[in-house]
Order: structure tokens, then sequence, then C-alpha cells
């Protein structure tokens, strides 16, 4: 146990290392090509911190352990909004805009929505099941969503009137620090997540409890760092844009991708998790509309996602 202790220890400091690397080097490369801080979080960072995520999901699926591959996801997305989000507003108010208010926002939710209603089946009423027809449409979405996030930006770009700030960074420096950081937040995670499965299962409890809570925010841990990091060096649109990112990516690419290498069925993650996610996917549009996620929003997510751990582990005990 003290082994475990010490590697979760280690995990974690290689995690915030790593996110620091993505961090500038992801904002080198947005400032070199004209990209907004928000593009880049959306997916460079946002892809890049979703990978301990793929990887568990793609795993429990190949294993045939849906609880695991879906509570992963969920649970992500809940601990991104409530415990990142809301703790990186908490100490930095994180800034929004209309572009983000209006799309990728509203689609974080609308994805959240689809997600439930696929998990259910409310199309076509079979057992619940997300099947590879269903993972199809989450990539469509997915595709659809880069395209046009790409496009708006470069056309944005072209049209503003103030110059992107110019960056003395080499391309290959920041490319080798986005390849590195990566590299150190998947390998570390990895290490994190395997430690903390073992000694969960120390104690007994089941895999819709572990991957909602323990690899749920062991997987997250990248997105902690980055969001922290980025914060730090006041690029709290780099903040935002890798949360939303990642909750996008997590339920159409990587769900999308799991459900094609098996289709997941999944009894252990309740309506109640589903619910909550969506819930949480609302709160930054209900705290943002005045341009920034204050301090005492920032507060009331992370209140909401201590209220739900307590909720998750008030019922495994019972």
């Amino acid at each position: 146990m003290t082994v475990q202790i010490f590697i979760l220890i280690a995990g974690l400091l290689l995690i915030l290392l790593g996110a620091n690397y993505l961090v500038d080097g992801a904002s080198s490369i947005a400032k070199r090509f004209g990209l907004s801080e928000f593009i880049i979080g959306v997916t460079i960072v946002g892809i890049g911190t979703s990978a301990p995520e793929m990887v568990v999901s793609f795993m429990s699926a190949f294993q045939g352990k849906a609880d695991m591959a879906i509570g992963n996801i969920v649970g992500s997305n809940i601990f991104n909004v409530l415990g990142i989000l809301g703790l990186t507003a908490l100490f930095f108010p994180v800034a929004t805009d209309r572009k983000n208010m209006r799309f990728e926002i509203p689609l974080c939710i609308g994805v959240s929505v689809l997600l439930m209603l696929l998990a259910f089946n409310f199309f076509n009423g079979n057992p619940a099941v997300i099947s590879r027809p269903d993972g199809i449409v989450l990539l469509a979405v997915f595709a659809g969503f880069m395209w046009y996030s790409f496009y708006r930006d470069r056309k944005s770009t072209v049209t503003a009137e103030e110059p992107v700030a110019e960056d003395k960074t080499p391309l290959w420096l920041a490319i080798v620090k986005v390849a590195g950081g990566l590299a150190l937040l998947i390998t570390s995670c990895d290490f994190f997540v395997d430690n903390a499965v073992l000694i969960a299962k120390s104690f007994g409890v089941n895999d819709a409890f572990i991957s909602l809570t323990l690899i749920a925010c062991g997987t997250s841990l990248p997105e902690l760092a980055a969001s922290i990091a980025a914060a730090v060096k006041k690029n709290t649109q780099l903040a935002l844009g890798n949360i939303v990112g990642s909750n996008i990516f997590n339920i159409t690419l990587i769900l999308g991708l799991s459900s094609q290498v098996m289709p997941l069925t999944s009894a252990g993650i309740t309506a109640v998790d589903y619910i909550v996610m969506i819930a949480a996917a609302i709160l930054p549009m209900m705290f943002g509309f005045k341009g920034k996620i204050g301090r005492a929003g920032g507060a009331l997510m992370f209140l909401c996602f201590i209220a739900y751990n307590y909720y998750l582990i008030t019922n495994q005990i019972s």
C-alpha cells in the first residue's frame, strides 16, 4: 500500500510537469498559426488531455466492461466541469465570449443529452445499449464539430482588426513541448489510474463506482493540470476550451470509437449520473453569460461536485 501511494504522488507530479509543457507548446502553436487560444484548447489540448479516457474506455470495451467504458466518460465529464472548471474559476475567473456561449457550450450540452438518449435507447426502445450505428452518429458529430471549429476560427482571424500576438518560440520546440507534455500526461496518468484501482479494489467497491470516481478523476488529471497551468498563465480561454473540448471529444470521439469495438451495454450507470452530467454541462452557460465564470460560480460548481460524490459514496455503502 505504501508503494502504491508513492506511485500515486509521483504520477501526479509528472502530470503537472507534462501539463506545463503542453500548455506552453499549444499556446505557441496557436499564436504562430493565428488560431485563438480557445480553439487550440478545444483541439490540441482537448484531444491530448482526453487520451487517458480513450485508453481506459478502449481497454474496457475490449474486456467487455461497459460500466467502466461509459462510467469513465460520464464521470470524467462531470469532474471536468464541476471539479476542474469550478476549482479553476474559484481562483482564476474564467473568461467567456459570445462564440463560446452560442456554439461550443450549447454543443457540449447537446451531446450530453444525446448520450443519455442513446444510452436509454430513446430512439428505438431496445434494451439499453450504445450500438455501432449509435457510435457512427457520435463520430459524425465529432467530424462536423472539428470542421466547423477550424472554419469559423480561421474566418474570424482573417476579419479581425487586431494582429495576433507574435511568439518567438521555434515551431519545432513548440511541437516537442506538446508531444513531450502529452507523453508525460498519458504515461503518468496510466500509473495513477492502475494504482488507484488496486487501492479501491482492496476495499471491495464495484466497477461502476470505480469508473465514476477514481478512474474518472484519474483520467481527468491532465485536464486539471492543463487548466490550472493555463489559468496561472492568464490563458483562461485555453482552460475553458480544454474542458469544453474534452467533454465533447469524450462523448463523440471516444464513445463513438469504443462502440465500434463492441456495443456498450451498461446497467451500472444510472439516470442520475447522466442527469448530473447534463446539468454540469449547463452550468457554464448559466454562470458565464456576463462574460466570465466568477469565483461564486466556481465555488457553487465545486460544491455540486462534492455533493455528487457524497451521493455516490453513500449509495455505494448502502
